[in-house]
């Protein structure tokens, strides 16, 4: 049975954690089941979270799971959650180490297809997408080149995550816009006009925030950010990567 809002303020819960604007499909669940293990049976977590669909799809998962999910104060849009750790849930511990195991040992699959004169095209999951040749030099395209594929990635990576690492860490940021700049080593030996290194020689990035927010956490945050951003670990192996970033 659900409490009230008045009942809900008034608890005190034994752990708190924010979840930013994380869905459930995209790490949510592992994150709570994370924390129910500092939770005492019959103790309870707050979790507070951005995203709406949490709204829908939490309830239904604490009873699949054996939780006791007590309600929400706020909107759907920003709210407090409470769950009480159930004695029928203690298997949810053991089995949350199973679980980040196969975590850990998911592949993500592409299949490809030359489908076109300089395209090809991109099958993922539910997804579809064209990409044109490796590197382009035209003003306009019908599909965005290989390299700029890559880089709005890894671009695109880092925007998403630090705006949510910002929402889990309570920071408020208004827009977050980074632009991307590469150069190839020798683009003369990618057309095979000449010997030399045809890879990426060095990526630029810099990141815009609009916040009033404290600039040394807007900072720590970002470099939180790097540090978890899996093309970013990745590509700084091979690539030397300029970073700027700015509160404006």
């Amino acid at each position: 049975m659900m409490a009230s809002g008045q009942d809900l303020d008034s608890l005190m819960p034994d752990r708190v954690f924010d979840g930013g604007d994380l869905d459930c499909g995209s790490g949510l669940v592992l994150l709570i089941r994370e924390n129910m293990q500092q939770v005492k049976v019959g103790g309870i977590l707050e979790m507070r979270s951005l995203e709406p669909s949490v709204c829908e799809d939490l309830p239904p998962w604490c009873r699949m799971v054996g939780h006791d999910y007590l309600g929400m104060i706020g909107s759907r849009n920003q709210a407090r959650y409470f769950i009480r750790k159930n004695e029928a849930a203690k298997a949810e511990d053991a089995n949350l180490e199973t679980d980040k195991k196969r975590a850990r040992e998911y592949e993500w699959r592409i299949r490809t297809r030359a489908t076109a004169p300089l395209q090809s095209t991109v099958y993922c999951r539910n997804f579809s997408f064209n990409v044109g040749q490796a590197a382009s030099f035209e003003e306009k395209d019908k599909n965005p080149s290989a390299i700029e594929y890559l880089a709005g990635a890894l671009s695109a990576s880092l925007s998403t995550a630090y705006a949510t690492e910002c929402a889990k860490a309570g920071l408020k940021v208004d827009d977050v816009e980074i632009t991307t700049r590469c150069k190839l080593d020798n683009v003369l030996a990618h057309l095979g006009l000449e010997e030399g290194d045809a890879g990426i020689s060095n990526i630029d990035i810099k990141c815009f925030v609009t916040s009033m927010e404290d600039m040394a956490e807007l900072k720590k945050v970002w470099q939180e950010t790097l540090d978890r951003a899996p093309l970013y670990a990745t590509l700084k192996k091979a690539v030397p990567i300029n970073l700027k970033f700015n509160v404006v």
